[in-house]
């Protein structure tokens, strides 16, 4: 068992450690003094490819980073390098953000490559537990091979959020690129299982966890003519029990759950309960599939204060992280503005929960 669960065992709602960690593709000293100056404590960092993530909420040049992918699994040298980095501004590196979709796509289509990935995710598991990096998040969602956002729209005061709307999409059951037939949902249950049993026995030993975040947009059962198998709260169960182990939980996204229309507070107590939630991604939705808009953290369908309030009597001892933000007047691609507000008022929340809770 993971220190981190170990501590999490032995505390209850009052022993609660709920921090404030951002997300950055870059790991510049200019950058680690900003997320210092507002207070963060942990920095997950976004693997370096803009190619294949083509996010809106990431940057499109980072002059430090660490490059995660196909043949470029980093060292445990450069693992440590870029902790030290982080940790020399009074931060920690708390592990790497999601294994992209090249990395593990021939695993879950059980391609040709498989055998390869899965050597590289090894190398990558072990190399972050040499190194004292202790979480690899990931999800098993070819981004960029299926929409995950339609057009964006206009929230508060003029901000832009990314929304979905599926019937904007043509047709969501023509094949995707690349594909040459429709996959079925117990093939790729067999193959996420063969993923599980080779990388979380390495992950144990390493002494990593793993966090698995849903879909996006969740509820869908396929798209493009690929099941979508983390879409819903029945599925997270499954995986958590398919190969059973204390280094495997959730990179738990309440945008996701909140885009499911799921009581995003039940959400956190079922999980939370398990001791199965490894950090959380904090953001909010108005609306749900087949359709919603992303918004400000402090408007949505749920209520950032009593989510907070549920993390702590689950007793959790982690890191919530602003995953995507609105873009806001004057922001950066990376938008700073948007991502300080959010670090700003969840700290704000998170403060304001620790008092009513006597200060623990």
């Amino acid at each position: 068992m993971s220190e981190t669960r170990e501590r999490a065992d032995e505390s209850d709602g009052d022993a609660a450690n709920v921090r404030v960690g951002v997300r950055s593709r870059n790991l510049s000293d200019e950058r680690l003094r900003y997320l210092r100056q507002l207070g963060a404590t942990d920095v997950f960092v976004d693997h370096a490819d803009t190619d294949e993530e083509p996010d809106e909420f990431n940057d499109r040049e980072a002059s430090h980073t660490v490059a995660v992918g196909p043949d470029s699994i980093p060292s445990v040298d450069e693992l440590v390098a870029a902790r030290e980095q982080v940790e020399s501004h009074g931060l920690r590196l708390a592990g790497i953000q999601s294994l992209p979709y090249s990395l593990y796509g021939d695993i879950m289509f059980d391609r040709e490559g498989k055998e390869d990935a899965l050597d590289q995710i090894e190398r990558l598991v072990r190399n972050l537990g040499e190194a004292g990096v202790p979480i690899l998040g990931y999800q098993w969602n070819p981004r960029g091979v299926v929409p995950m956002r339609t057009d964006p729209v206009e929230i508060r005061g003029g901000a832009v959020g990314t929304a979905f709307d599926l019937s904007e999409i043509d047709d969501p059951h023509e094949l995707a690129p690349g594909l040459d037939r429709e996959y079925t949902e117990a093939e790729f249950w067999d193959n996420y299982e063969v993923f599980l049993e080779r990388i979380l026995p390495v992950a144990e030993e390493a002494g990593v966890e793993l966090a698995l975040h849903p879909v996006d947009p969740p509820s869908l059962e396929s798209l493009g003519g690929i099941p979508r198998l983390f879409r819903n709260v029945e599925n997270f169960e499954k995986a958590m029990d398919l190969v059973p182990s204390d280094n495997h939980g959730l990179k738990l996204c309440l945008g996701c759950f909140s885009q499911m229309g799921e009581d995003v507070n039940q959400v956190l107590r079922t999980f939370g309960e398990r001791d199965q939630i490894v950090f959380v991604h904090f953001r909010d939705v108005v609306g749900t599939v087949p359709q919603f808009h992303e918004t400000f953290v402090d408007e949505g369908n749920f209520d950032t204060v009593e989510a907070v309030r549920t993390l702590h009597e689950v007793g959790f001892d982690g890191v919530v992280v602003p995953d995507h933000v609105p873009a806001m007047e004057g922001d950066t691609d990376w938008r700073h503005r948007a991502r300080g507000f959010t670090v700003g008022y969840l700290r704000g929340v998170v403060d304001t929960v620790r008092d009513e809770r006597g200060g623990a």
